[in-house]
């Protein structure tokens, strides 16, 4: 029952950040100009014969500026670089260049497919920041429901450069996620729902599960971090998010819980003071004004 509703909500979800997308282009196009450019398409990575994409928002703005990695959700088996369309565009708005990515999906595709995915798309954003006009040392990453997930999960394992990444830092400086998992390691189901993403549960692969909680690899050099959730988000509960909250505190990094009053976990995806405080905090902590004055 639990993997039924999961599927249904997250469905759900996606088309209403979809919509949020398709809404905000009708808008655009009345614009005479806009501060960036939209550049579709890119294969950021080739995985077994397989294309990812990424569409790039690109600052056109001289300069070097802070970049958003935007990774969408769909409980980690549907969506694409399209869904968070609205996230990335309000971001290019306020002066960053923005990144949204697909990654490969289960249940073809097993955890960590998800989380490889991404580090390959910071890797790639560092790699060709000169190119996007942006700064390599202010990179953040933004995500909702299974999106949050693995933004979360990359602020807490990022690695410096090393020569199994290929001497590059892998590491961001800030983190928004919304609806949130950031603990797989106590189920009340022992994981079966996950099935499909894990390729088992708690007693066959809890390495896995471990793998995938970001609460797990908290360390007091991790980025500063805002979540935001549904205060009835009933698919994934509060306590779920709170974790990596709660554990981000404790070793001195700061973390920020906005809980979005009466809201699933639908509507707090879409909730307006929740989204624009996640964006404020990531031009906060990534100094967009400062950057931007600089360059005038």
């Amino acid at each position: 029952m639990l993997s039924i509703r999961v599927a249904l909500c997250l469905y759900l979800l996606s088309i209403c950040c979809t919509a949020i997308g398709q809404e905000k282009d009708v808008a655009e196009t009345k614009e005479t100009k806009k501060p960036y450019r939209v550049i579709k398409k890119i294969v950021y990575s080739k995985v077994g014969g397989d294309e990812l994409l990424l569409d790039a928002y690109v600052h056109n703005a001289d300069g070097r500026h802070p970049a958003i990695l935007v990774v969408h959700g769909g409980a980690w088996r549907r969506g694409n670089r399209n869904q968070l369309g609205g996230y990335a565009r309000a971001l290019a708005e306020r002066g960053f260049c923005c990144f949204a990515i697909d990654y490969r999906l289960a249940p073809e595709h097993k955890f960590p497919a998800q989380i490889e995915d991404c580090r390959t798309a910071v890797k790639w954003i560092r790699e060709n920041a000169k190119n996007y006009n942006v700064d390599a040392n202010r990179l953040g990453a933004i995500g909702y429901s299974a999106g949050g997930h693995l933004a979360a999960l990359l602020g807490t394992t990022g690695e410096g450069p090393n020569q199994a990444n290929g001497n590059v830092d892998l590491r961001i400086q800030a983190v928004a996620a919304g609806g949130a998992p950031t603990d797989f390691r106590v189920m009340p189901d022992n994981g079966n729902w996950a099935e499909y993403w894990m390729g088992g549960n708690l007693e066959t692969v809890p390495e896995k599960f471990k793998l995938a909680s970001s609460a797990a690899f908290v360390d007091s050099k991790d980025p500063p971090t805002f979540f935001f959730h549904g205060e009835k988000d009933s698919l994934v509960p509060m306590m779920w998010a709170s974790s990596c909250h709660n554990e981000l505190k404790k070793a001195g990094v700061k973390s920020i819980m906005h809980k979005v009053d009466g809201a699933g976990h639908i509507q707090a995806a879409r909730d307006t003071t929740a989204l624009t405080k996640a964006y404020e905090f990531l031009a906060e902590e990534l100094k967009v004004a400062t950057a931007e004055t600089q360059t005038r």
